[in-house]
This record gives structure tokens, sequence and C-alpha cells, in this order.
């Protein structure tokens, strides 16, 4: 297990892989690196694979503070310099495209490529802040098992949650899901609420940037990822079919073959 203190937080990170060209793989809302799993044994055997878990979330320390994206975003900067990662190709997933979409408009030289998976430059809409509110109010003193199936219902498609053949998978990240720290969930729901948009800087992003989106998402619905590939020039749209809020998980293969394509044309 290996932390490192940043910004005044213990943050969880795993290193697989030895490759020249390091890719770093940021988490989305209610999980870890380790919905990145099976992106990093397709990739490890060709690039340094990192993946961190965000404050609060994972094996990360829960701090008092911090939460809000623009903090996430100077704590991933802090971790892709003390790890020695620049440039490196950044992939968020949903909040960690948040991350990276900074990283992409304030720090160009600290990325070779971007990769956006369920991700926005959208902020969150009223009625959806309303309702994401009244789930963190349930899971902060009731607790996270009475909205688990509710927030399964956005984090999934319709057919993982309806496969039999993946009942066991579905089970694991529902536990995941509600084995999350209290406080720590909670404020990271919040800065995720509270995000600012980026929809007017899209045009100054300049690194060859892929986005991918399943079409079966409903939490960043796949018009938010057209509009994002519309206004970043050099950028790449994948839909991924039967895929919800978690395709890496949902759809493992698609998402990897369609990660490994565009990195290998970056390295070309």
């Amino acid at each position: 297990m290996s932390y490192l203190k940043i910004n005044g937080a213990n943050i969880y990170f795993e290193e697989h892989g030895n490759g020249s060209d390091t890719i770093v793989f940021s988490h989305g809302l209610l999980w870890s690196g380790d919905m990145f799993r099976d992106q990093v044994r397709v990739l490890k055997d060709r690039y340094r694979c990192i993946t961190y878990d965000h404050r609060g979330q994972g094996r990360s320390e829960v701090t008092r503070s911090g939460y809000d994206i623009e903090s996430l975003y100077e704590d991933a900067l802090a971790l892709i310099e003390a790890l020695g990662c620049a440039p490196c190709h950044f992939v968020g997933l949903s909040m960690g495209g948040f991350v990276g979409l900074r990283l992409a408009i304030r720090r160009p030289d600290m990325l070779k490529s971007l990769t956006l998976i369920e991700s926005s430059a959208e902020p969150e809409t009223p009625e959806t802040a309303r309702r994401y509110r009244m789930l963190n109010i349930v899971a902060r003193w009731i607790g996270l098992r009475v909205v688990a199936g509710r927030v399964m219902e956005i984090m999934f498609g319709p057919k993982f949650l309806n496969d039999p053949e993946r009942a066991g998978l579905r089970h694991e990240w529902q536990e995941r899901l509600v084995a999350n720290h209290r406080l720590g969930i909670t404020r990271a729901v919040s800065g995720v609420i509270t995000r600012q948009g980026l929809a007017g800087q899209l045009d100054q992003i300049q690194t060859p940037t892929l986005i991918i989106v399943g079409d079966q998402d409903v939490a960043t619905v796949p018009a938010e990822a057209r509009e994002m590939h519309a206004s970043i020039p050099n950028s790449e749209l994948v839909i991924i079919p039967d895929a919800g809020h978690t395709s890496s998980v949902e759809e493992p293969q698609a998402v990897s073959a369609a990660m490994l394509d565009f990195l290998n044309r970056q390295a070309g």
C-alpha cells in the first residue's frame, strides 16, 4: 500500500507497469482507483499506470476540507509532480474528468493526452443538484445502504443492472458504495454539486482528447459529451453501447479498446 502526503491529505495510490509513458487514472464519485482495474490490466504491459483515490474516498484520508473540484485539481497536479509523471496521459471518469479538464486548460504542459469518460463541462443543473442533495442528506444521517438502490440506478445502465450473469459484480460494486465513509463521501458529493462549469473555456484545450460516454448514461448524458467534442479542438468521441455512467466497469473491453487505440495513435 502506497501513500503520498499531498496538500495536507494522505492520498492512496497504486502503480502498475513500467512503460516509458505514464497514464494517471482519476476515478469517479463514490468509487476509487479500482474502477479502472480492467483498463490497467490491458494497458500495464505498455504503460506505467498510476491509479489514486481522491481524498475522503477509497483508501485515502478523510480530511475536514479540500473536497471542491478546485482542490482536487490541486491534488492531482501535486500527485503528478511528486511521482514524476509529467507529461502524462490523464484519464478521468466523471469527477475525475472535471479534474482533467482543469489540467488541460490551465496546465497543458503536464499532459500528453486527456481521456474523459462519462464526464461533462457543464455545472450541475438546479434540479439534479436538489435531488443529489436530498440523497446526500439521507446518506449522511441514516446511511448509504438506504440510498444504495437509487444511486446504483444513477451509476449503472439498465443492461448491467438487469444482467443475471453479472449479479455478483453488481453486488460487489453496491457493497463498495455502501462501504464509503459517510463524512468523506458526503463532502465529496457536495464538491461535485457545487462545481463551476467550464464550457466557455473548452476551445483553449489543445491537448489531444478522447471523449467516451455510455449510451445509457443518465448522470452525464451523451448530449453533454457531444457538446464537449464539438468545442474541444482535436478531440474524438466514442459512444459505448449498453453502458451507463460507469462504463469502465460495465463494458470494460470496449472502453479499454477505445483507450488503447487512441493512446497508440498518440505514440505513433
